[in-house]
């Protein structure tokens, strides 16, 4: 045990002597600009741009190798407070790195509220030094504030030791350290991802847990978090199981739950958070037709919705994925979108006694 407590420890050193470097590299690089009386420049991939991304099956979406770039320039008005805030921030995990200590992006806006001007500003800062360092925000001793949840099938010790065993019948929420989680158990045949904490919370009170197949269930409550994200790629790398995803048949639920889970918006940290083996279960802009859910309960697209789809329409990722393309057609040629509740019509337990255990014994997912 001692040698292996040696071990981590020297891994753990070692990795955080590669981050204080990579971060003395950026602060050399700009000395060394004041020295030869040079404006200092960050250089920064250029993440908004699609033209940097490419679909990979494996991993989803990821920065290809010869990304176009972006200058934050100290002798410029309109970026320079930019770029000495980038510096505040490098500076305030280093010192973190150094005395092993973590910080939420919260923690850190609180810092300098006046400079920061809103919590924005320094949660894309620290996205950006993430991508250009090529370090994830957690190695970076910056952690997400959790808001997800877990039931179901599960047990698991967290990092400080504490003896965690999720059940059928209620919530725990997501660690705020996924990293640190181990000693994971499970007997579950599949996962579930929830869009809704209320739509998990029916399936809670339908005893469907027990009812179904052993199973774990997670929620992001709407848009997932990071430390939900990270919970749902530990517990792919682990258990080896199957993972659906379940939300609503609307532009935004899609978005969600497709982009966050199967590609996600940093790309450059695709093979950390992302999952491409997640299946849409539903609910499907097909079932409309193929349940006959009356149409009553369907919502007619606003501006918005449509704007949105068109977006999802646009995405070069979905020239990959056919099928939900088809989806994506229909919805665009309905003009409807529904919610899960929209099931409820039929019966209130038409969810967890019909529609998802057809789904999941017969298939019908994308």
């Amino acid at each position: 045990a001692a040698l292996w407590c040696t071990c981590l420890w020297n891994c753990i050193s070692c990795f955080s002597s590669d981050v204080l470097k990579a971060i003395e590299n950026i602060i050399e690089e700009v000395i060394t600009s004041l020295s030869r009386n040079e404006a200092p420049v960050l250089i920064l991939n250029n993440r908004s741009d699609w033209g940097n991304i490419q679909f990979n099956d494996s991993v989803g979406l990821q920065m290809t190798s010869n990304c176009t770039t972006k200058k934050i320039r100290s002798d410029c008005s309109k970026s320079a407070s930019k770029f000495a805030l980038f510096l505040k921030i490098l500076s305030i995990i280093y010192k973190m790195v150094q005395t092993n200590t973590y910080a939420t992006k919260r923690d850190i806006f609180y810092t300098d509220i006046v400079n920061f001007g809103n919590q924005r500003v320094v949660d894309n800062i620290i996205d950006d030094i993430s991508c250009m360092l090529k370090i994830p925000r957690r190695n970076l001793h910056i952690l997400s504030t959790s808001k997800g949840c877990i039931a179901g099938n599960l047990s698991y010790t967290e990092e400080d030791g504490t003896k965690v065993n999720c059940n059928c019948t209620t919530t725990v929420p997501v660690p705020s350290n996924v990293e640190g989680m181990r000693n994971l158990i499970t007997d579950a045949k599949f996962i579930l991802i929830v869009e809704k904490d209320a739509t998990l919370q029916r399936l809670l009170d339908d005893n469907f847990c027990n009812k179904m197949f052993p199973c774990v269930l997670i929620t992001g409550k709407g848009v997932p978090d990071v430390n939900t994200r990270l919970l749902v790629r530990k517990l792919w790398d682990t258990c080896h199981i199957p993972i659906f995803a379940l939300m609503d048949a609307d532009p935004h639920g899609m978005f969600r739950e497709i982009y966050y889970f199967i590609f996600q918006s940093m790309s450059f940290e695709a093979h950390h958070l992302t999952v491409p083996a997640i299946r849409w279960l539903g609910l499907l802009p097909s079932d409309f037709d193929r349940l006959n859910i009356p149409k009553n309960t369907l919502i007619p697209l606003t501006t918005q919705d449509l704007s949105k789809l068109a977006s999802l329409q646009a995405r070069p990722y979905i020239a990959y994925q056919p099928t939900w393309k088809k989806e994506l057609d229909i919805m665009e040629t309905s003009k409807k979108k529904a919610e899960i509740q929209a099931l409820a019509s039929f019966s209130s337990n038409f969810l967890s006694k019909v529609y998802l255990p057809n789904k999941l014994q017969f298939g019908g997912w994308l």
